[in-house]
């Protein structure tokens, strides 16, 4: 077993400072517990105080198994203690296992920015660290634009750690925040840098404005830094951070590290890296190392017969090690692994040979190509897997459904849209029929089938729509687009699943997800 390397996720911030990426409470919540499960140490929430979004995720965060909640902040303002700082004391309010405070270490920021001397900076970040320690027990320091600060004086930049070192930070965050050293320049500070505080206390937070953030981590680790901060699929402001989901198999499958994530948890990570894109309602980079669509593909001729007898000449990993396969247009095999390896995962054997397994390969690759993204829906790929093995009963059945929108102004002269659905559907042998308005086409259609089934099934009372998505799967057809309708919903007591439809008509598309959705909970509820 290798050393041991922690890591320490800041999607939730950092990757929420990506051009056209807005995180809600509910994404942010989903994508904490996809990287508990998936064995990150540290999940950074966000900055409690700087918006209502985090705020509220703070006010009720997810339950987490193994992984540390981190709310992030910024040193004391100048000319205020530690107790009187607002932002100190919004960080020490927050719901969280651990306090993350950024501080200048570049005299220049020091003197231009804060308009202090490098003394009073110092003094600062020693009074926050320790009284983040005190408040939340365990306090880490990002010494902001640390490389450029280090070059120009090594002196003033290595105070600033030692301060918060000698306060009782846990970790101390080496940050090259405008992404502009290159590796062999990280390697070298770095091993100065441990040469005066243990590696075992020192991290490093590197941006990819030179395409060598991923370099620069692992060359930090080298020169004996223990803990990497990163963000799923490299997510970030200008060019993005380091990328957890290229660093964590590489440390673990090419470097010999240890970390919080294991083997059998490192074949989760290509589905991790596309649910992360689903909550997002974008494509996959289908190159991305490792988890990429095209990360172990292969075209025809004599290069597949000699990938196919001898994978590993051909490929530097076994892709399933990473939860990915490999692609060859004249074999299934690596698709029926995946499916397999999926069915194992929530509890469905089958048989390797038993020939409904061929038939549900089939079936996902056809409904892939049509546009289902099982990847971030695993409710219903569950539903189906038991389908093609006859697991699943027929809770309703749909006869039809109709929705109508209307807008018009009302009595005050306010212009208002309101949607009407009715539905017929064949539940305990019965036919119902059902009316109901709602403020959107979905949310008339979820009140009127929830109006015929919740006689019959009372459990579903408690579910609830938390989130909704809508992608155009085939933009250039225009109006005519086939759209793609994530579901995620909620049953009141902490379970959550998402739910996935396809439809050239949205309304069609969102039905699926939503019969998925309620299928899903009355199967679960037994």
């Amino acid at each position: 077993m290798g050393e041991r390397i922690y890591l320490y996720d800041t999607t939730l911030r950092d990757g929420a400072q990506t051009q056209g990426v807005d995180f809600s409470v509910a994404d942010k919540a989903a994508i904490a517990r996809e990287l508990d499960r998936l064995g990150i140490d540290y999940v950074e929430g966000g900055w409690p105080g700087a918006n209502p979004t985090d705020d509220a995720f703070f006010a009720d965060p997810p339950r987490l198994g193994s992984a540390r909640l981190t709310a992030f902040g910024m040193t004391r303002r100048p000319g205020r203690s530690a107790a009187n700082d607002p932002g100190l004391n919004a960080l020490f309010g927050a719901t969280c296992g651990a306090i993350c405070l950024v501080g200048k270490t570049w005299d220049f920021h020091v003197r231009v920015a804060l308009g202090i001397t490098p003394e009073e900076n110092v003094e600062l970040i020693r009074d926050s660290i320790a009284a983040a320690r005190e408040r939340k027990g365990e306090a880490l320091f990002d010494a902001e634009h640390f490389f450029d600060g280090y070059k120009a004086d090594p002196s003033f930049a290595m105070a600033c750690l030692r301060a918060a070192e000698e306060a009782g930070a846990r970790w101390i965050v080496l940050c090259d925040t405008n992404g502009g050293t290159l590796p062999h320049e990280v390697e070298r500070i770095v091993a100065e840098v441990a040469a005066v505080i243990p590696g075992a206390k020192l991290g490093i937070h590197t941006h990819n404005d030179t395409e060598n953030a991923v370099a620069n981590s692992l060359a930090a680790v080298r020169a004996g830094v223990r803990m990497i901060q990163g963000t799923l699929n490299g997510l970030g402001e200008r060019c993005g951070n380091a990328n957890l989901v290229s660093l964590l198999p590489t440390l673990m499958l090419k470097m010999g590290y240890e970390t919080g994530v294991t083997e059998a948890g490192l074949t989760r990570l290509t589905q991790v890296s596309r649910f992360l894109d689903e909550r997002l309602n974008r494509a996959p980079w289908r190159h991305q190392p490792y988890v990429g669509e095209s990360a172990f593909a292969h075209k025809g001729g004599l290069h597949v017969s000699a990938v196919e007898k001898d994978p590993a000449s051909y490929e530097h990993i076994d892709p399933a090690r990473v939860g990915n396969r490999r692609t060859i247009l004249v074999s299934d095999q690596a698709g029926r692994s995946n499916v397999l390896s999926r069915c194992r995962e929530i509890g469905i054997e089958i048989d390797p040979d038993d020939r409904r397994l061929a038939a549900l390969v089939e079936s996902v690759k056809r409904r892939e190509f049509e546009g289902y993204a099982y990847d971030g829906a695993e409710a219903s790929f569950e539903l189906l897997a038991r389908r093609a093995l006859d697991e699943v009963p027929e809770y309703f059945r749909l006869n039809s459904f109709r929705v109508i929108d209307e807008r018009r102004w009302n009595a005050k002269g306010d212009l208002i849209t309101l949607s009407e659905a009715t539905i017929k559907v064949q539940v305990a042998e019965e036919q119902v029929m059902t009316v109901a308005e709602g403020n959107g086409p979905v949310n008339a259609l979820d009140t009127a089938l929830r109006k015929a089934l919740v006689p019959v099934y009372p459990e579903l009372a408690g579910v609830r729509l938390v989130d909704y998505k809508v992608r155009i799967l085939t933009p250039t057809e225009g109006t005519k687009a086939v759209t793609r309708v994530m579901i995620e919903s909620d049953d009141g007591k902490g379970h959550r699943w998402t739910t996935v439809g396809v439809s050239a008509n949205v309304i069609d598309a969102s039905y699926n997800a939503l019969h998925d959705s309620l299928t899903y909970r009355l199967l679960r509820g037994g």
